[in-house]
């Protein structure tokens, strides 16, 4: 064994076909392929609108710029999470109003609303004292590594308190959640925004690109003109004889399409989503059952009767008090056995940025301080073999061995 990559790209012959199609073609910038993509990605989702882009940052950025996101307004996000899903609200002067996490790794529905209540009440909340106190305008879930929020629970808080969700499903694409109802439910469809992320070593790729999708016609087609400079027209359209030289602008947008490029990879990703799902979830039902009985493992969440895992990320969680090692030194010791992993992530409200901006303490929330020195991402991808698997079980297993407390 020569070691295992954290990720290997996997590209079959269709897409390079199509990618060589639009070489050839002329289209190399915004065009049918992303249309066609938008209309397919909206399709399987069975929502009205899909605004392809360039990345899922963008695409929160457009939605919160929809829903009138201002300079003060307070915007709640887990710290648990990407800088992205913060740093959007931080574009437009908003404050992020960060959420403790649960053993799941996503936002804590009773620190959200407890979190809503103080903000309500006027008492202070970590890192915010109420002369800081905008309007609290909206919740940004993040179904951390593809396993779903619990979105009956934190739909229900975002309506008491009259709170727009955008949903941040970066790594949640195909998730699906069970509703209370019984009813499968795709990530991304339960708020008036879901927003996806394509990126490389996503469950689909286009390379870079997200995607949002809603079924409010308002906010489509705000977040279509504004990612694109505020053209009022549809601006790829002005270069076919259908359409128009002709534009104006009508708000100051942005620079966020999509390559059609990117979108000829996206439509046959997109085509064998379930596919690539299905050896995701073969190569994680395989690290559960190898680490099982491994005692210095936490596995990650998972719950097949009410959570369809998109298995973006596999984490584990190292049980400190069972090793003679941290997290540092147990990756650096998959290292020497070519093991290559990530970590996800230190805790937004532990950046230098936040805690300079706002305050804020590790203590502020305890239970992603407490999970941040233990998680571990492991290799987890499609074309990742039986005998790769089996190496980074034996890998793991050995170093728990070797450093056992």
């Amino acid at each position: 064994m020569s070691g295992v990559p954290f990720f290997r790209v996997e590209l079959s012959e269709t897409e390079i076909a199509e990618v060589t199609d639009s070489l050839r073609n002329g289209w190399l910038t915004t065009g049918p392929k992303v249309k066609q993509f938008e209309k397919n990605f909206a399709e399987r989702l069975g929502v009205k609108h899909a605004i392809a882009v360039n990345s899922c940052t963008a695409a929160m950025h457009l939605a919160l710029e929809a829903i009138g996101i201002k300079q003060g307004d307070m915007v709640l996000a887990p710290t648990l999470t990407f800088a992205a899903t913060a740093e959007v609200v931080r574009y437009f002067g908003a404050i992020p109003v960060f959420v403790d996490c649960d053993d799941t790794w996503c936002m804590d529905p009773e620190a959200l609303e407890k979190t809503i209540l103080d903000l309500e009440s006027g008492k202070p909340t970590a890192g915010l004292s109420p002369s800081q106190y905008g309007p609290l305008k909206a919740v940004i879930p993040m179904h951390y590594g593809g396993y779903c929020c619990d979105m009956d629970k934190i739909t229900a808080i975002a309506e008491q308190h009259d709170l727009t969700i955008v949903e941040d499903a970066a790594h949640a694409f195909p998730s699906k959640f069970k509703t209370t109802n019984g009813d499968w439910k795709d990530a991304g469809r339960f708020g008036k925004v879901g927003c996806f992320s394509f990126y490389a070593n996503k469950c689909i790729t286009t390379g870079e690109g997200g995607m949002a999708i809603t079924d409010d016609d308002e906010l489509a087609e705000r977040m279509q003109v504004m990612s694109l400079h505020g053209m009022s027209r549809d601006a790829w359209k002005r270069f076919q004889q259908i359409g128009s030289w002709y534009y104006e602008i009508i708000a100051p947008g942005y620079k966020y399409n999509m390559t059609d490029l990117a979108g000829a990879l996206g439509l046959h990703q997109l085509e064998r989503a379930d596919e690539l799902l299905a050896e995701r979830l073969r190569v994680a039902t395989r690290l559960n059952a190898g680490l099982a009985e491994c005692a210095a493992i936490h596995l990650p969440p998972d719950s097949p009767e009410t959570h369809q895992h998109s298995w973006h990320l596999y984490e584990i969680g190292l049980n400190l008090d069972t090793l003679r090692i941290d997290r540092a030194a147990f990756i650096d010791e998959l290292v020497k056995r070519e093991v290559f992993c990530s970590v996800h992530y230190l805790p937004l409200h532990m950046h230098p940025y936040y805690v300079n901006t706002y305050g804020y303490k590790a203590s502020d929330f305890p239970n992603a301080a407490a999970w941040w020195p233990r998680l571990i991402s492991l290799p987890i991808f499609p074309t990742m073999r039986d005998d790769e698997v089996d190496y980074v079980v034996e890998s793991v297993q050995a170093i728990a061995d070797e450093f056992k407390a």
